[in-house]
């Protein structure tokens, strides 16, 4: 749960360059606890700077000549019995990398990418990067005994590992776990997952959040295209939740393909009706711009972490604070380059870590293809999908994965394993085509997509499958997939040892 783009941060990237701001961490706040005041004065800089917002758009000042993107990619901590260790902190100084950042839970990290042009070799640069970061937090987790994990929920994690002894000490995460409960009148959060078992589970802390850790990928925008990037984002999350499925146990039950889904849903549930959920797939495509989301920001949601920064209004600084503790599913930010120059990104938020470095680049690829695909499509793309077929069909996969029954734009439905072998490979070819990829880098990672499809295995079906064989032993599952891992290979090669 980072509270990430509340301003920009002067981080050196390898080699002394400064990476551009696309993907940047979050900033600390000073407090904790807030007087009344500060929550009435906040709310006053917001409406501020969300009428800078409108007028900026309105200027055409938001201008992105170019596609970029980038990522983030949260990860644990375990110890030598395959459980949560919460040695972040001597970790991340082991590691001594500007680009790996603490994150909810001690047990928890996260790798940002330095982000890339879409264009020629850029999947590979960003696997090679990740790869490499990935052996250097190798190497820096085995100092402490400690080794480090991708993956969407960690089958051995317990309910007991999930409290505020093992938050991280910043005062952004003490900040939210006590304005969420304040909103909550004390209430704890019931969580209530029907899946193949059930779980009902109490918790008094939003800590179940660090349960979920993820893949968010970033693209940039123009302003006024961003409104479409938003709703086709929305169109094929259920295509990359469910081909990227990697989260099927929590406490030792089997719930969906990918649990992440409803427990994050759950974890910092306020209470709230469907238009004002903190975590949400929303209720409605943008219809003319992407300034509602801002609007709704604005006017829905209660601010939560009313830190008064002492910033310019042109730097939107409470108003990216505010977008950061709304966690849409996709997520629309603002950011602003080097020069000073504000941009627009969507941040797709569904995508499970893991399970290896390389799937997690055919994950990007996936994601890319098909959003370059539908953004040059012709016409209204929204009229071929309703937003409720969207929404309905982004459930179904988090919940069956390649199996899920999904409605696609011809109206008809089959599993989402027919649909990327008949069409949204071949879809997401052309969409990275079109952005000028060759032909062996496009086949290169969609491939692994592709090898996942044919052979029926997601992250979730390989644990799955090493379960049935093994019986319920969730400590060896870690460790064979700990070791997989390591080798970095797609995760449809595993074997079953």
């Amino acid at each position: 749960m980072s509270v990430r783009r509340s301003a920009s941060l002067n981080l050196t990237g390898p080699c002394g360059a400064r990476p551009t701001n696309l993907v940047v961490m979050g900033q600390e706040i000073t407090d904790s606890r807030f007087a009344e005041s500060a929550f009435a004065e906040f709310r006053r800089r917001l409406d501020v700077e969300t009428g800078l917002l409108r007028d900026w758009m309105a200027q055409g000042r938001l201008r992105s000549d170019e596609r970029r993107f980038g990522f983030e990619v949260e990860a644990w901590l375990i110890d030598a019995d395959a459980r949560p260790a919460a040695y972040n902190q001597a970790f991340l100084a082991a590691l001594d990398d500007p680009l790996v950042v603490p994150e909810l839970a001690q047990f928890n990290f996260e790798i940002n990418s330095v982000p890339q042009r879409l264009e020629p070799g850029a999947l590979d640069v960003m696997h090679d990067a990740l790869a490499e970061r990935w052996r250097h937090c190798e190497q820096a987790a085995a100092t402490l005994g400690a080794r480090p994990v991708l993956t969407g929920i960690l089958p051995t994690v317990r309910s007991s590992d999930l409290s505020l002894d093992h938050m991280s000490p910043l005062q952004r995460y003490r900040a939210i776990n006590e304005q969420v409960f304040r909103l909550r009148h004390g209430a704890p959060i019931e969580l209530d997952i029907d899946g193949v078992e059930q779980l009902h589970h109490r918790h008094a802390d939003v800590m179940l959040e660090a349960a979920t850790t993820s893949l968010q990928i970033h693209v940039q925008v123009d302003a006024d295209e961003a409104a479409r990037a938003f709703n086709v984002c929305k169109m094929i999350s259920a295509v990359t939740v469910g081909a990227a499925a990697n989260s099927p146990y929590l406490f030792e039950r089997q719930l969906w393909a990918e649990t992440r889904i409803p427990l994050f849903e759950q974890a910092v549930d306020v209470g709230a009706s469907d238009y004002s959920k903190r975590v949400t797939f929303g209720v409605r495509y943008a219809q003319d711009s992407i300034l509602e989301c801002f609007e709704a920001n604005r006017t829905r949601y209660p601010v939560i972490l009313p830190d008064l920064m002492d910033k310019p209004a042109e730097e939107l600084a409470h108003l990216r604070l505010h977008n950061g503790t709304i966690w849409r599913w996709n997520r629309p930010l603002i950011g602003f380059d080097d020069a000073g120059r504000p941009h627009c990104r969507i941040e797709h938020r569904v995508i499970a870590a893991g399970p290896s470095p390389r799937d997690a680049i055919a994950n990007c690829a996936l994601f890319l293809g098909l959003f370059e695909s539908f953004m040059r499509a012709p016409g209204p793309i929204e009229s071929l999908l309703s937003f409720v077929v969207a929404r309905d069909n982004f459930y179904a996969a988090a919940r069956f994965g390649l199996d899920a029954p999904l409605r696609w734009v011809d109206g008809a439905v089959c599993t989402l394993r027919d649909l990327l072998a008949s069409q949204l490979l071949d879809t997401a070819a052309g969409g990275l085509s079109a952005a000028g990829l060759g032909k062996a880098e496009v086949a290169r990672w969609l491939d692994v997509i592709r090898g996942r499809v044919e052979r029926n295995t997601t992250g979730a079906d390989w644990q799955v499958a090493w379960i049935a064989r093994h019986g319920r032993d969730f400590h060896g599952l870690v460790d064979a997939y700990v070791r997989h891992q390591a080798d970095n290979t797609p995760v449809h090669e595993w074997s079953l040892t």
